[in-house]
């Protein structure tokens, strides 16, 4: 095949196989992912991206691969010993072997270096094949606003509390993005859209990954003006999510939790909204008015089943 550039819209595990699949479907092709970072969040002193590490670790070949976060062969002995300090969150674990990540990061940040050269130091270690840009190099942190059981009044929590704390169990009733006004996209990210012969909405939240990185002001006028065509693949499937708890997230922002309601969320680029096309899971059906709707499988069950995924958004694409 000709050489092509391909950007990625990408969360955490959804987004990370996606793109392991999207590179064994076309070797030699230039793969730029974007990255969210609205769930990034400072633990024990250290900066921590779990959108960007699971990425990283998944294309590095570190990931464990039951859990889909998070180190292969993880220790846990620095979480104990914070655990017998009682040293605040407990109920945030950071590995042994990931801790370092979170060091060398945090220190690079620390010395002043951005957020995106911080990343392409760290991915050197781990060559995953593709550019990982975070989205931004400022800080955006998603914030959830739920209702305090005690006292009736309602308050934000960071997403990470909601999200890995409390497993998405208080009601949201919105999702705020804070720091998001005053960021803009990162080194190399608009310049990656200009270039792309295609853009691919990973399976990813729509709602806290997705549309926290359209959020960045720029970032959206960036890839609707992109001249390659963008194809969405459908986190929901049989009208289930696939992983995550996107089902929690969607009728806060009052869409359906279906692949049709996510389709028309995003809408037709050529009525404004993101998308020229959109992957459904066989058996499912969406009506996205000027959306070109294709039913493909979309269980990322294995490697093949991914790679084969990824080429259907591709032959969407027209690449």
């Amino acid at each position: 095949m000709t050489f092509v550039q391909i950007v990625v819209l990408a969360g955490g595990v959804g987004g990370a196989r996606f793109l392991a699949g999207l590179r064994a479907a076309v070797p030699g092709a230039r793969i730029s992912a974007v990255v969210n970072t609205g769930d990034d969040v400072t633990m024990h002193g250290l900066r921590i991206c779990p959108d960007l590490d699971t990425v990283m670790y998944t294309l590095g070949g570190g990931i464990d691969p039951d859990r889909g976060w998070g180190r292969l062969g993880e220790t846990w002995t620095v979480k104990e010993e914070l655990a017998a300090y009682g040293a605040e969150p407990t109920w945030f674990g950071l590995g042994d072997r990931d801790l370092a990540t979170h060091l060398v990061r945090t220190r690079m940040l620390d010395a002043g270096y951005p957020l995106s050269q911080v990343t392409a130091a760290l991915a050197d270690r781990w060559q995953p094949g593709v550019e990982l840009l975070p989205m931004s190099d400022q800080r955006v942190e998603t914030h959830v606003v739920v209702t305090d059981p005690d006292s009736g009044r309602q308050q934000a929590i960071h997403f990470q509390e909601w999200w890995v704390r409390h497993r998405a169990a208080p009601p949201a009733s919105a999702f705020v993005q804070v720091g998001v006004d005053a960021a803009r996209p990162a080194a190399g990210v608009t310049e990656a859209f200009a270039a792309a012969d295609a853009v691919l909405l990973a399976p990813s939240n729509p709602v806290v990954s997705v549309g926290t990185i359209l959020g960045v002001p720029g970032l959206r006028a960036a890839l609707l003006a992109t001249p390659g065509r963008v194809v969405g693949v459908s986190p929901v499937v049989a009208g289930s999510v696939v992983r995550g708890m996107a089902d929690r997230c969607l009728p806060v922002v009052g869409v359906e939790v279906s692949a049709e309601g996510v389709g028309r969320h995003y809408g037709a680029r050529s009525a404004g909204g993101l998308l020229d096309a959109w992957l459904v899971h066989t058996g499912d059906r969406a009506d996205v008015p000027g959306v070109d709707v294709r039913a493909v499988p979309l269980l990322m069950t294995d490697p093949d089943a991914t790679a084969a995924m990824a080429r259907a958004a591709l032959d969407a694409a027209g690449v």
